[in-house]
């Protein structure tokens, strides 16, 4: 029996995005296997979650430190599986065991690791785990751990944001692994390769397409919204807003630049009104024109 070509071609896209799946889990479980193998845990850092304490097991019990990261994840995957979707499960599980697979080989014997300084060893740690997970979860992945029981928390409470849920499950491994090790310097090693890990994590994730958005209220809004236009190239929007204490109407200026614009545009505004009230703040992702095509986001 033949196959529909239409139906054939229409799987197309669907398979690119397995591929690019199955491409950036890959790479980015061995990304972070390799910080973890070669540079924290030889130096007993304990940067949070599963693998946290999977690292903190292997120094008390001897446990191949891959192994039990599998291990420490299997309850959260199966509580998953029942809250959280198959879908999310699959990908977890996947990247759960290529991580398990891919530190347990790095830590042979003919892997060499760097046990010649700490901090450095907590830097690159930070840098290599940060680029694996920003990989992962450019696809929508999770290396499992804190990620999945910061989620399954987040059903019972919430109003918490994740990233707090997070960082305190992160920070109570870190705190054990202090008293474990009766040293207070793996806890600061660790909160050097978590800190490294989340900048890498967002320069990857948002480095590309982050920027300014600007609200500008002034008594100039035409002039101001023209120079934008015409000195920086960038699309304005005019919103209508109200003084509460005064009452009256104002038109308030929104507009989105990169970074490197920020220091012109605020002479912009400066030169056309000085009196002008402006509030500059991050955002972490910018898309459409001018910036990422919103199209190809997700592709």
């Amino acid at each position: 029996m033949n196959a529909d070509p239409k139906k054939f071609f229409q799987r197309i896209p669907e398979q690119k995005a397995l591929f690019k799946d199955i491409l950036f889990f890959t790479v980015g479980t061995f990304l972070y296997s390799v910080g973890i193998s070669v540079f924290t845990a030889p130096n007993r850092i304990a940067p949070g979650g599963a693998t946290g304490v999977a690292t903190i097991l292997h120094y008390l019990i001897h446990t191949p430190i891959g192994t039990m990261i599998f291990v420490v994840n299997i309850p959260l995957l199966i509580l998953a599986l029942r809250f959280l979707g198959k879908n999310f499960v699959i990908k977890t599980l996947y990247c759960t065991v290529l991580v398990s697979v891919f530190t347990d080989i790095l830590a042979l014997p003919f892997v060499p690791v760097y046990k010649d300084n700490p901090i450095l060893a907590s830097l690159y740690g930070g840098v290599l785990s940060g680029a694996g997970l920003a990989l992962v979860f450019l696809r929508g992945g999770t290396s499992g751990g804190s990620d999945v029981l910061s989620r399954l928390f987040r059903l019972k409470w919430p109003y918490i944001p994740m990233g707090r849920m997070m960082l305190a499950i992160d920070c109570v491994v870190v705190g054990i692994s202090a008293v474990v090790f009766w040293n207070v310097n793996v806890a600061l090693y660790a909160i050097i390769v978590e800190f490294t890990s989340s900048r890498v994590i967002d320069s990857i994730l948002y480095g590309a397409d982050n920027g300014r958005m600007a609200l500008i209220i002034s008594a100039k809004p035409p002039e101001i919204a023209q120079a934008i236009q015409t000195e920086l190239h960038r699309g304005v929007t005019l919103l209508h807003g109200q003084g509460y204490y005064t009452g009256r109407d104002r038109t308030v200026i929104l507009c989105a630049v990169r970074r490197t614009q920020v220091a012109k545009l605020r002479r912009l505004v400066r030169t056309v009104d000085p009196g002008a009230f402006m509030i500059s703040c991050n955002a972490d992702e910018v898309l459409g024109e001018g910036f990422k095509s919103l199209e190809k986001c997700d592709q």
